[in-house]
C-alpha cells in the first residue's frame, strides 16, 4: 500500500480544463449526501495507540460533473465535517475541521489523484506516503495520489 501525499499549489481547476466528458447520464445533476463512516485503526497502525474517529458534524455532499468514455469519474466532494478523533488508551481526544473541498479523479484500474482545497483529516500508515506514520489535518491547496492498491 504506497501512498503519496504531494503538498504543492496545484489549482483545483486544473482537472476539469482538458476533455469534455463523454456522457451526461444524469451525471452533474445535482448534490447528494456522502455521510461519513466511523473508523478505528489499531494500535501501531497509524498511532502508537489504538484511534479511532467519529463524524460529529457531517455536511458533506458530492456529485459527479463528468464521466469519460475510458470510465473515469470525476467526483466533487464539499461542506462542514468535523470528526472526533479519540486515543482509545487515555479517552483523550480532539475534533478535526476536515471542511475542505475536493475534486476527485476516480480512474479504471480504481487509482485516484485528489485536487484538494484543505483542511482534511488523512492517515497514513508505516511506509505508506512520502510522511511518517499517523494522523495529518492538511490545509492549503495540494495533491493527493492514490495507488490502485491504496
Amino acid at each position: 500500500m504506497k501512498r503519496h501525499l504531494l503538498l504543492s499549489l496545484t489549482a483545483v481547476g486544473t482537472l476539469l480544463v482538458t476533455a469534455a466528458p463523454a456522457s451526461a447520464n444524469g451525471a452533474g445533476s445535482g448534490w447528494e449526501p456522502a455521510p461519513s463512516a466511523s473508523w478505528a485503526y489499531p494500535t501501531g497502525a497509524r498511532c502508537d495507540f489504538t484511534v479511532q474517529g467519529s463524524p460529529v458534524v457531517d455536511e458533506v455532499v458530492r456529485r459527479t460533473p463528468a464521466v469519460y468514455e475510458d470510465g473515469t469519474k470525476v467526483v466533487e466532494y464539499k461542506g462542514d465535517l468535523v470528526v472526533r478523533v479519540v486515543n482509545s488508551s487515555t479517552g483523550a481526544s480532539y475534533d478535526a475541521d476536515a471542511s475542505g473541498r475536493a475534486i476527485v479523479e476516480v480512474r479504471p484500474d480504481r487509482s485516484q489523484a485528489w485536487y484538494v482545497v484543505g483542511p482534511i483529516l488523512t492517515g497514513f500508515g508505516e511506509g505508506g506516503g512520502n510522511v511518517p506514520r499517523g494522523l495529518y489535518t492538511v490545509d492549503g491547496a495540494y495533491t493527493l495520489e492514490v495507488s490502485a492498491t491504496g
